[in-house]
This record gives C-alpha cells, sequence and structure tokens, in this order.
C-alpha cells in the first residue's frame, strides 16, 4: 500500500502513483461556525484552522516540527484604547493595530487590521529586534524533540520545519518590523541597516533551525514571504536581487545540505517578476498561486518549467459559485495533476462565503481527479 509519504515525493518528481496528494491549507474559524450550522454532524469533531490531516475529508497526513522562530522576550501587550467597535492596541511584536470587532471568532477578524506603528524606524532601533531573536536558545524547541526524532525516522507521511507561518521570511519579517510604507523607503535610505538584517535574518533562521535537522531530516520547510499584491511584487527584482537574493541562496543551500528536499515559498498576490531569481536561489515550490491576482499555475509551468513545483490555485471564489462552477474549474487543471510537480488546493485559507455543500463537493470532486477518475467531472 502506498504511504502518504511515498505519494507525496512520486507526485513531486513526476513519477506514476496511485493518485496524487490530497492536500489543503486551512480554514476561516468563521468558516467552521458557519458550517457546523449548516452541518453539525458533519463537522462536530473539528477543531482545526490549520488543515494537517483531516481523515473525514480524505486529506492525507503531514506531520509538524513545532519551532519556535518568533520574538523571546515578546513586546508587552499593550491595549491603548478600546471602543464598542474598534480595539487599538500593541502586541507581541511590537506593532501597533486598529482592529474591527465586529466577526471576530477565535482572534480572526473579517478584515485586515490597520496597522498604526511598528517597532523599528530607523536603525537605532534594530539592537533591541536583534535580542529578542537570539537563535537556537532551548525555548524554541519542543521538550519531547528528542524522543520524537526518533519516532520521525520510522514516519509514513511528510514531515515539515515548522507549522505554517512559523519561519516567515526576509520580506516579511522586515514588514513587520518597519511597516510596507516605511520598508519600501529603508532599501534606499538605510541600505546598511537592510543589508544588516537580511543577513541577520538568514544566520537566525539557518542556526534555530540547525539542532533539528540535526536530528533528523524532514521532507519540505516553507518560507513565508507574502511580498506580492494582486498588481505585483512589493520590491523591484532589482532590490530583491541586491538584498535578499544572497542570503536566500544560502539558506537553501544550508537546508539541502542537511537533507531537505523541498524548499518552498509562500507569496500571495503575483510574484511573477521574482521567480527566476527565486528559482536560481533554490526555491523549488510556489505556493498558492492566488487566482484573484490573474496568475495561472497552468501559465506557471508553461513559463518555469517543470523545475518549479506548484501547490494551490484552486479559485476560492469558484467554489463558492457552486457545483457546475466547481467541475467546470477543476476540469483545467487536469493535466497538471497527470503530469505531476503539482498540488492541487485552495488558494489560501476557506473563507466563510463557502458553503459546507459546496466545501464538501470541491473536496469529493478533487478526490476523484486525483485519483485519475476524470470522467467524473464530465
Amino acid at each position: 500500500m502506498t504511504t502518504d509519504l511515498e505519494r507525496f515525493h512520486a507526485c513531486m518528481d513526476y513519477l506514476p502513483c496511485d493518485r496524487r496528494p490530497n492536500h489543503e491549507l486551512g480554514v476561516w474559524p468563521q468558516t467552521i461556525v458557519r458550517w457546523r450550522d449548516e452541518s453539525p454532524e458533519a463537522v462536530r469533531d473539528f477543531t482545526w484552522n490549520w488543515f494537517w490531516s483531516e481523515p473525514g475529508i480524505g486529506l492525507d497526513r503531514r506531520e509538524y516540527i513545532r519551532v519556535y522562530y518568533g520574538f523571546i522576550p515578546p513586546f508587552e501587550f499593550e491595549m491603548l484604547e478600546e471602543t464598542e467597535e474598534y480595539e487599538t492596541f500593541r502586541d507581541g511584536n511590537g506593532i501597533v493595530h486598529r482592529a474591527l470587532k465586529e466577526g471576530t471568532v477565535g482572534g480572526v477578524r473579517m478584515s485586515m487590521d490597520q496597522y498604526l506603528d511598528h517597532p523599528v524606524h530607523t536603525p537605532k532601533d534594530f539592537p533591541d529586534i536583534r535580542r529578542r531573536l537570539e537563535a537556537a536558545i532551548p525555548a524554541r524547541y519542543a521538550p519531547d524533540l528528542d524522543k520524537r526524532a526518533e519516532e520521525w525516522k520510522r514516519r509514513d507521511c511528510p514531515l515539515i520545519l515548522g507549522e505554517n507561518c512559523a519561519a516567515n521570511g526576509f520580506y516579511w519579517r522586515a514588514r513587520e518590523f518597519m511597516g510596507t510604507e516605511a520598508l519600501s523607503y529603508a532599501w534606499f535610505d538605510y541600505p546598511s541597516l537592510m543589508h544588516e538584517m537580511m543577513e541577520f535574518f538568514a544566520d537566525f533562521i539557518i542556526e534555530t533551525s540547525r539542532p533539528v535537522l540535526e536530528k533528523t531530516t524532514v521532507d519540505y520547510f516553507t518560507l513565508n514571504e507574502d511580498f506580492a499584491m494582486k498588481s505585483g511584487p512589493l520590491l523591484s527584482p532589482r532590490t530583491f536581487r541586491t538584498f535578499i537574493f544572497p542570503h536566500l541562496k544560502r539558506m537553501t543551500e544550508f537546508f539541502k545540505s542537511h537533507g531537505v528536499r523541498w524548499f518552498a515559498v509562500d507569496s500571495d498576490g503575483d510574484p511573477t517578476p521574482l521567480i527566476p531569481l527565486l528559482m536560481d536561489a533554490g526555491v523549488d515550490v510556489l505556493w498558492p498561486i492566488e487566482r484573484a491576482s490573474n496568475i495561472s499555475p497552468l501559465t506557471w509551468r508553461r513559463q518555469f518549467g517543470r523545475s518549479l513545483r506548484l501547490w494551490g490555485g484552486v479559485d476560492k471564489r469558484e467554489v463558492a459559485k457552486g457545483r457546475e462552477a466547481i467541475r467546470a474549474h477543476l476540469r483545467a487543471l487536469i493535466p497538471l495533476i497527470e503530469e505531476g510537480g503539482y498540488i492541487p488546493t485552495i488558494d489560501h485559507t476557506v473563507p466563510p462565503d463557502i458553503s459546507w455543500d459546496n466545501f464538501r463537493y470541491y473536496m469529493d470532486c478533487k478526490q476523484a481527479l486525483l485519483a485519475g477518475e476524470f470522467s467524473r467531472l464530465a
């Protein structure tokens, strides 16, 4: 019997297998609330927001190694203002938010917060960030890491270093430190600081990951970047090459030299102009291929070839439209599913405008496609 681990690598290596992997990223808490109202028995035992594995909807198993890449110590939480509609607060990353209360479930809001302030304004502020990112200290790892490492040697499903959004990347972290607008100027106003920041962060990710990779091999690692919007990247290819590329390349080389088979980058929006640089730096996988940004996994396969593996690319807007739209949308992905090097998933977490009936139908159709039963979508 084919294991989830064998199936994953067969797909990634363009090899035949019993079927292609069945993965999804996750679901909004507000969506879970809707689904529990629509089908309480079907989702009664669901406790997840992120999909690790969920046999009830046919997902393959994956296992994630918990590593904490965030601030130790965090900034002290501070509530600055609260009204009936909003709350304004400083979070553990030192960012001041104004956040809408309405619709919040489990700390997740229905709209993005407004970011009012960030902890780094000038080079003099960066030392306080550095001291909070000391690499490889015991608090960054689960206390049973050694025991689990022995168990992982016998695993039969993919093992991933870090949970989703655990290892946020070069652009992501710099934006958290400075904010989007200030960061856009900082590449030009403070180039020495930005070189220092990128080098430091590569060192931090490498040295924090090293103790784990010396105990076990992992199948893939994701660097979460979100460095693009609908109209394109938030930084130019020239800026990326100057500040990020050499450190990303050093990072991918480290991971692959320690047995990590696949290095993935996550970005929403349209990062197409940066893809050649990402591939040159050693990136193997891009996801989630956000269709609202007018990009497509089919286009990317034609443009960048089989060296670039793709995950995602199922338009959440089409899934919300119902059965006919779902069938038509999935039919277009058949060539990629047949070819391999592609794992179809909804192009981010599942939002609450997708009903349980539409999601369940999407999953049923997708499972048929993954098994090669294409006639079921006729």
